[in-house]
């Protein structure tokens, strides 16, 4: 396993990271839960990423009751949750949900009942929000990481405007700005990272956790003959995610990579994930397996990175900003 400084903060995180978003509770129980994390932790996974949000804390529950059974020593490993759509659902009443003072702090220490930790390594404001003022929000993670409850805060899915003005209160005020963003990244996803961070990661620094780095499954391969039964496509929700697969004509151009990988020996999520963490502005890239298999056919990405020389490179950028031949109506 290689490991990357996140940012400019003395921190290492594993380049490849495991999360729950989706999967734990919704696809996966405890004992499958269990076995995943064992495997990554093994193979030198140290970062493990949560929600408040993810299956309305019951992911935070079952992370953190298998981070109790297993009794690693805390300081091997760094857990994250994230706060701003609340965990109540529907039922969200004012101040349940947001980046006001009240839910920041009140979401950290629901976090950690769930995790069943004394504190978080990470904690992320989920979405930027245009109602509270940046001075608040930046105040309040300065001082939750002063009473020991978070090492770091990060910001998820931020513009890069919003993150530098994160860091301007923050160096007015003599405070501890963010040091991480988590953005999408990914074959079909990458702006954030390759265009409009650039000035960010040159100015103040960021690390970056990326989500999605298999474009929620479509670049694992899976769904070049439809849709599985119990795969992520299949759950209710994702329709947003169908609709643009198809519109964009994402399909024939993963069709198309998963004949280069084949031609490389390896698959072309091995290759998806190797592509993404070639990228130095990347920390970590989260997987989010829910199969042995998957997890460690994932987890061999990282020997995969030695095979993306400047041709084979060029080969899938031909491929990915090939425009699409869109079916008649």
């Amino acid at each position: 396993m290689e490991y990357r400084r996140m940012g400019k903060t003395g921190l290492q995180l594993s380049v490849l990271s495991f999360g729950s978003w989706v999967s734990f509770h919704k696809q996966i129980d405890d004992s499958i839960a269990d076995e995943l994390m064992g495997i990554a932790y093994d193979n030198g996974i140290n970062f493990f990423d949560n929600a408040e949000v993810y299956a309305l804390g019951e992911s935070e529950k079952m992370m953190g009751r298998v981070l109790k059974k297993k009794n690693w020593d805390r300081t091997s490993y760094t857990v994250s949750s994230k706060a701003f759509w609340g965990w109540r659902g529907k039922e969200n009443k004012p101040n349940q949900t947001g980046l006001s003072r009240k839910h920041l702090v009140e979401a950290c220490n629901e976090a950690l009942q769930r995790l069943q930790l004394d504190y978080l390594d990470l904690y992320f404001c989920h979405r930027p929000d245009k109602n509270v003022p940046i001075e608040e929000v930046v105040w309040t993670m300065h001082h939750l990481i002063q009473q020991g409850k978070i090492l770091y805060w990060g910001t998820s899915e931020w513009s890069g405007v919003e993150i530098m003005e994160a860091h301007r209160v923050a160096h007015q005020y003599g405070l501890i700005g963010p040091s991480v963003e988590q953005p999408q990244y990914n074959l079909f996803e990458r702006n954030k990272l390759e265009n409009e961070f650039l000035m960010v990661f040159k100015t103040v620094g960021m690390g970056t956790t990326i989500w999605s780095p298999l474009a929620s499954g479509l670049l694992s391969g899976k769904y070049n003959d439809g849709i599985p039964e119990g795969s992520r496509f299949a759950l209710t929700g994702f329709d947003w995610l169908k609709d643009r697969w198809v519109k964009e004509g994402f399909l024939d151009k993963v069709k198309k990579l998963a004949v280069l990988s084949k031609e490389l020996g390896i698959s072309v999520a091995e290759l998806s994930i190797a592509w993404c963490i070639k990228n130095l502005n990347v920390t970590t890239a989260i997987l989010g397996a829910t199969q042995k298999e998957q997890l460690l056919q994932n987890l061999r990405s990282v020997k995969a990175v030695e095979k993306l020389t400047a041709e084979v490179l060029q080969r899938i950028e031909d491929i990915v900003q090939t425009k699409p031949v869109l079916p008649e109506h």
